[in-house]
């Protein structure tokens, strides 16, 4: 089966057991991340919204100085993007709105994320932990949360004003986020094949 979406031409295999397995992936919902034009997060989602799209914007506070004024900023956690949970047969839905340049994904079509991150994400920042981008890492210490509500997470470990800095990275948009813990809340990972101690 051949289906035309957005001018690219998507083939299907619909035959034998792969078949149906990639066609029921095609038609169920998943967590994908809309690249956006710079500051249209908010647009975007705002009007994903409207079009019944199951949206996730992760916002933070920050104050900014402006003329000598200060005043409080919320923006979005992710610059330029903004997670859909959506089939990939519904993906035009996205595509369409203003502001919205691509899914990000690779070989032409989108990549989903694990619905495991993007929940541990939520949870998160619901919990209330304080959250800012951070540049994304290449190097460092990898470590995993032991205690908290970001347990389980693996990330790397950064000092900033004498505080303990936990960056989680989400690899398939190259952007991290750091946030707040205690030393005792994490544990060392070691690469396969280095000891421990």
């Amino acid at each position: 089966m051949i289906k035309r979406t957005g001018g690219r031409r998507m083939t299907l295999n619909a035959g034998g057991a792969g078949g149906r397995q990639e066609l029921a992936d095609y038609h169920s919902s998943r967590w994908y991340v809309a690249y956006t034009k710079a500051r249209h997060e908010k647009k975007v989602s705002a009007h994903l919204q409207m079009k019944r799209v199951e949206v996730f914007l992760p916002i933070y506070k920050t104050t900014h100085r402006w003329n000598g004024r200060r005043a409080l900023l919320q923006l979005p956690l992710f610059p330029c993007y903004v997670f859909v949970r959506i089939s990939l047969h519904d993906r035009l839905r996205v595509l369409e709105v203003p502001g919205v340049i691509h899914l990000v994904g690779t070989g032409g079509l989108p990549t989903p994320l694990p619905d495991a991150e993007i929940e541990q994400l939520r949870n998160s920042l619901s919990c209330g932990i304080q959250a800012e981008p951070y540049p994304y890492l290449y190097s460092g210490d990898s470590v995993r949360v032991i205690d908290g509500p970001l347990v389980g997470l693996t990330g790397k470990v950064i000092r900033r004003d004498k505080e303990t800095r936990f960056v989680l990275s989400v690899d398939l948009i190259m952007r991290s986020v750091s946030v707040n813990v205690e030393e005792s809340q994490l544990e060392r990972v070691y690469a396969a094949g280095s000891a421990a101690g």
